[in-house]
């Protein structure tokens, strides 16, 4: 009983409206009004900018890093580590589903993506940095939030499977939903990318307009 409470406890964690909170207390305006029309970091750099971008995206980040925490409300599950693994699991998934289906924003969040982050780095910290640094190093050539969500994703059932070689069946299926899952929900991203028509998130432009003022 205490586990389903705890649960539920970190859906309402995810579902906390960060971007809805800023956008209307800061801009006097719903963010989910303008671009893709929804909650998440990408929308927040394409629409308030690169300072509150990156502000609702470290706060997504610790929804999911509080969520994870729960856990340590359940002691003896820190003495089996499997067990361990699937609560902070479960714990983390009824966050990243709160922010993608808000109960406190009529069901209309994000893709999830910052607060996946976050729940990876109260899981596992270094398949959360490798798939981070995917994540960065791609923002940097491209600007493209989109994108760089899609490969840090991947780069999450490679890291579990292959490289850390974990042995936790559940964690196992879960990287390779995860990554299958960010794919599915950046659909339209992906064709706007293919199209060429996917927009920059406002951040290097001084490294754009230094390359442009060489030519």
């Amino acid at each position: 009983m205490k586990e389903i409470l705890l649960v539920i406890l970190a859906y309402f964690i995810g579902s906390i409206p960060t971007a809805l909170i800023i956008s209307k207390s800061f801009f006097n305006i719903d963010i989910r009004d303008y671009g893709s029309g929804n909650m998440g970091a990408t929308n927040a750099f394409r629409i308030l900018g690169a300072k509150w971008g990156t502000l609702i995206m470290a706060l997504d980040i610790i929804k999911g890093m509080l969520a994870v925490g729960l856990c340590y409300f359940m002691p003896h599950y820190m003495e089996n580590d499997i067990q361990q693994t699937n609560f902070m699991i479960a714990l983390g998934l009824a966050a990243v589903i709160g922010h993608i289906f808000p109960v406190f924003a009529e069901f209309k969040g994000g893709k999830g993506v910052a607060t996946l982050l976050g729940m990876l780095l109260a899981v596992q910290p270094l398949v959360a940095v490798a798939c981070l640094g995917v994540f960065i190093i791609v923002l940097f050539l491209t600007r493209y939030v989109s994108l760089s969500s899609i490969l840090g994703a991947i780069m999450l059932p490679i890291s579990v499977i292959w490289i850390w070689n974990d042995d936790v069946l559940t964690y196992r299926i879960f990287a390779v939903v995860v990554a299958f899952l960010v794919i599915i929900t950046h659909q339209k991203n992906i064709g706007r990318l293919i199209k060429g028509a996917e927009t920059r998130v406002p951040i290097l432009r001084y490294r754009d307009r230094k390359g442009k003022n060489k030519k």
